[in-house]
């Protein structure tokens, strides 16, 4: 066999569905032709004929598999505009709607809507309506509207169940976050490092902020503009010695940071975060390692986002992780940062 042949032939024994609509098979003992995910028992190398289309392979005489059915879309495809569908559900229903209503409309049994949902999105039908949720309790704030009415307009059914976990989703109190941090203390400063400079904000929690650049006035509006009307004070000395301790650790973080954080994200990019901290110094993932190391392997671009999310820079390490094959990806503080954070820490 040729190598394009051993290769297509090694997706078939792996049955990997993402070769679908990428090629296809033909069996000449049976007369069909079939997808490289059919789940059918592979067929001898020597009984295999490969297409390009499926109506190549319906030209040379061979019929549609009756088991993987290559005229209808992939599964894959078929499932993504199913749950695609139900997240339209969920963002324009009034309630959220149940998981029984929500499988039925994608033609699943609820356990495989559910297990076929997280695959997806990388979270379950009730966290993605939370998050929902959220969002509009969000928008509603910002506009300046008042806790209650963003609370019940959003689908919560009671105040309660919001403010159970308010911080943990909003980052602060909901009256704070509508105020754009008003009420909420935070203490910044600049300190020169390798990357040129390092802004450190912290808050009474932690340090909530680790921005790199060469522009200091504009990472500090940056920082500014997440928190409008937060109180911003002038470090002390001893915050001084942390932001100090900041930036020799950005330039070599070796070891971790060892002072209190205030990660403030999404449940699941808690989880992301979390996971991109078990990485070390001079080793490298690619967003899908991450994704199938949270329990999430189709959430690669979930992963993605919530890299691209991180504030933390090099604390949470987002920078040690790379596109399948090596390449680098976008940074929140620029290619070039990332480049050489990962060729420091290689040395």
């Amino acid at each position: 066999m040729d190598t394009q042949t051993e290769q297509h032939f090694a997706t078939i024994i792996a049955r990997d569905a993402r070769a679908d609509g990428a090629f296809f098979y033909a069996v000449k003992t049976t007369g069909v032709y079939c997808r490289p995910s059919c789940a059918a028992r592979p067929p001898r190398p020597e009984n295999i004929a490969f297409f390009t289309t499926g109506a190549e392979a319906q030209a040379a005489g061979f019929r549609p598999c009756k088991r993987c059915k290559p005229t209808e879309p992939p599964r894959a495809e078929t499932q993504a505009a199913a749950i695609a569908k139900a997240c339209r559900a969920i963002e324009t229903a009034e309630t959220t709607p149940s998981l029984a209503a929500l499988a039925a409309t994608a033609g699943l049994s609820p356990f495989h809507f559910h297990r076929i949902f997280k695959a997806i999105t990388g979270i379950t039908p009730k966290a993605y309506a939370a998050t929902r949720r959220d969002a509009r309790v969000k928008t509603a704030l910002h506009k300046g509207n008042s806790v209650t009415e963003a609370i019940y307009n959003a689908g919560y059914n009671s105040s309660g169940c919001f403010y159970a976990g308010a911080k943990s989703r909003l980052g602060m109190g909901p009256k704070v976050f509508r105020a754009g941090g008003a009420g909420e203390i935070i203490v910044s400063a600049l300190a020169p490092c390798a990357f040129g400079l390092v802004l450190v904000a912290a808050t009474q929690k932690g340090i909530c902020s680790i921005s790199l650049g060469t522009d200091g006035q504009a990472l500090e509006a940056e920082l500014r503009g997440r928190f409008p009307n937060a109180d911003f004070q002038a470090p002390d000395q001893k915050f001084a010695a942390t932001v100090k301790r900041v930036a020799a650790f950005v330039d070599s973080p070796e070891q971790n940071l060892a002072l209190p954080l205030d990660i403030r994200g999404t449940a699941f990019q808690q989880r992301v975060w979390a996971e991109l901290s078990k990485i070390p110094p001079g080793q490298t993932a690619t967003y899908t390692d991450i994704a199938i190391r949270i329990g999430a392997p189709n959430a690669v671009r979930a992963v993605a986002s919530a890299c691209a999310a991180n504030t933390l820079a090099v604390a949470i390490p987002c920078h040690r992780v790379i596109r399948t094959g090596g390449a680098l990806a976008g940074y929140r503080w620029g290619l070039a940062a990332k480049r050489k954070l990962l060729e420091t820490e290689a040395l």
